[in-house]
């Protein structure tokens, strides 16, 4: 039985090579702006949401892509990564030109609790 014979690549553009190089480690994030992300009124008496249950669930997908986890203890783990997620998408935003609001880390605890996941 003979051995498989080695294909050998060789790199001929390397300016293109390179551009390549420099893209794949280039962060995109969009932002659709036709995403529903101030909540419509609930009609209830009180403070109305701003968010809505998209927006959230986009703020928590991004603490959870990111990593953005603190290691201490739990119950001030989960503030803390919260309150770099709602700063981390809120640089996001002002970077996209975007004018929607981010709550606060308590009101993005607070709902990921009841929010239902919606995965297209």
């Amino acid at each position: 039985m003979s051995e498989p014979v080695l294909t050998r690549y060789r790199t001929l553009n390397w300016s293109a090579y390179n551009a390549s190089l420099c893209k794949r480690s280039s962060l995109t994030v969009w932002f659709d702006p036709s995403t529903p992300w101030h909540a419509s009124p609930s009609g209830k008496r009180g403070g109305q949401p701003v968010n809505s249950d998209a927006a959230i669930q986009a703020c928590l997908t991004v603490k959870v892509l990111f990593g953005l986890v603190v290691i201490f203890a739990p119950s001030v783990r989960a503030t803390m990564a919260t309150r770099q997620t709602t700063g981390f998408v809120a640089s996001l935003l002002k970077l996209a030109g975007l004018d929607w609001p981010v709550r606060d880390f308590l009101t993005l605890c607070r709902r990921q609790k009841a929010l239902v996941v919606q995965l297209p």
